[in-house]
């Protein structure tokens, strides 16, 4: 076997906990290939409620672990990530049917102090009659709480981890299928099928990780034909968008009456997001979707809160994700832990295995170093960052003041005069200080090509095609953008068409 075809450490999935351990190994010396059978970040880690937040909820089932950990994590990210990530204010109602309001007083009250907050602000108690926060609310909800959390563009949160994890020498490969997996002389024999070429190869890794998400069984099962690795409970959560219902930038958590909580969030300047639910899932993850009932449950659910009722006709998009969960035994979904867990296979004079099962987007860098630091023992001694070095390197785009985004927006307004602000602004939000990249040497409109619809240019599909692995164009509408809302059925052909262009053109693999 030839070096080309060699890796320290193999990881099957490419959503964000995958392309968190990539990064993070590839940081620290490790040769590491990365596959997945779709698109990076196309299951679960890009239909979340694409929130960096420590799940206040949590703390009802008692999970302080949990909540810890993800609140430190909400400003470490913030931090390296200033681009896609940014603070939130949620304004929490209170039900005087419901939880009492010295019951959720206390919980925020260990919400603000758990995990070391140092510049997120701090809850304060809302007069609903006078504040703006109440103007969309019926007049019987008068007093609520406010407190923060913070927004993440959650599939480019993936794609800039498996950014990173490339530029630092690991091997990504999207659109490639594990066929199998097996033990062969201290080593994993990993047979890997290209979904485009149609082609197969055999790679070999010291270690194994299957990061696969809702498929984590299936694969121990039918892929590595390991035991499974621990019992895994899917749960789906369920998604509307609708236009805009409320002026103000602050987000909504509103109980309902199941015990649930969900959340309305202001979503693409235009648009509000509502969910999330929480119900058991079975069949295959890849045919999830919400489903008339779902909405209808969110648009009820909201309902019940607003002055303007929602209705399922208002609804304009949604989407659906499959948590694979850890099975605790719980009753309800929304009681399952949301906690990660590691399962360790390493027989002795053997190549090792970890499954990873459940965890939530707040806590991938987390649960990558806690990955790495089972899998250490067998892996090679490389040179390289040390444990910890993700906290403090910023992702792709990342590398400036995490309160400097408005800073960054005057300076390239002032090198890129030609772009109308909201454009200039939506380039920032996505690349950062990277869209010094996708630009390149153009100094008007037309150097940019053709226009598909929502100041989407040529220039910016071959960027993604050349830098972020996007080959479609549900890829880009969909996926490393939301642009997909703005354009019409017209518009999506013509970027689909330009995309195969592009991919003939540039020679990417397509």
């Amino acid at each position: 076997m030839d070096t080309a075809s060699s890796y320290d450490l193999a990881i099957i999935g490419g959503g964000i906990n995958g392309c968190g351990i990539a990064r993070d190994a590839a940081g620290r010396g490790w040769r590491v290939l990365l596959c997945d059978k779709a698109d990076l970040g196309s299951g679960t880690s890009s239909a979340s409620t694409k929130l960096i937040h420590g799940g206040l909820r949590y703390l009802e089932h008692g999970e302080f672990r949990l909540v810890r950990e993800a609140l430190q994590e909400r400003e470490v990210l913030w931090a390296i990530a200033p681009h896609i990530i940014w603070p939130l204010r949620f304004v929490l109602p209170y039900h005087r049917r419901l939880r009492p309001a010295w019951l959720l007083r206390l919980g925020l009250l260990l919400y603000d102090h758990l995990g070391g907050r140092k510049h997120l602000p701090p809850t304060r108690t809302l007069n609903l009659r006078t504040d703006p926060a109440g103007v969309p609310l019926k007049p019987e909800f008068t007093r609520g709480f406010a407190y923060s959390d913070c927004w993440v563009e959650d599939s480019r949160l993936v794609m800039l981890n498996a950014r990173d994890a490339a530029d630092r020498g690991a091997t990504i490969a999207p659109r490639t299928t594990c066929v199998s997996a097996e033990r062969v002389d201290r080593r994993w024999a990993v047979t890997l099928h290209d979904e485009t070429t149609n082609r197969h190869r055999v790679i070999q890794a010291n270690a194994l990780i299957n990061a696969s998400g809702p498929w984590v069984a299936q694969v121990a099962g039918s892929v590595i034909r390991a035991n499974a690795p621990a019992a895994v409970r899917l749960v789906q959560g369920s998604h509307v968008v609708v236009r805009r219902l409320y002026d103000h930038d602050a987000c909504y958590i509103f109980q309902n009456t199941d015990s649930r909580v969900f959340f309305l969030i202001p979503y693409q300047r235009d648009f509000t997001l509502i969910g999330t639910t929480d119900q058991d899932f079975t069949g295959d993850p890849a045919g999830v979707h919400a489903t008339q009932a779902d909405i209808a449950y969110l648009c009820h659910a909201a309902s019940a809160y607003l002055r303007n009722p929602v209705t399922p006709d208002m609804v304009v998009w949604s989407y659906a994700g499959v948590r694979p969960l850890y099975d605790d035994g719980s009753t309800a979904p929304q009681q399952a832990t949301r906690d990660y867990v590691l399962k360790l296979d390493a027989p002795p004079q053997a190549p090792a295995l970890l499954s990873v099962i459940g965890g939530k987007i707040t806590t991938y860098r987390r649960l990558a170093e806690a990955s790495l630091a089972l899998l250490r023992p067998h892996l090679p001694d490389v040179c390289g960052q040390t444990a910890g070095w993700t906290a403090h390197q910023p992702l792709p785009g990342g590398d400036f003041a995490t309160d400097g985004f408005d800073q960054l927006v005057a300076a390239a307004a002032t090198r890129f005069a030609f772009l109308p602000e909201p454009t200039l602004r939506r380039l920032l939000r996505a690349y950062g200080t990277r869209i010094d990249r996708l630009i390149g040497d153009a100094t008007c409109q037309a150097d940019l090509g053709p226009v598909f619809g929502a100041d989407l240019t040529e220039a910016e599909l071959r960027y993604l095609v050349t830098a972020e692995w996007a080959r479609t164009a549900a890829d880009v509408l969909w996926r490393r953008g939301k642009l997909g809302l703005r354009l019409s059925a017209d518009q999506i052909a013509a970027v689909e068409d330009a995309m195969q262009r592009i991919v003939r053109e540039t020679g990417v693999m397509a």
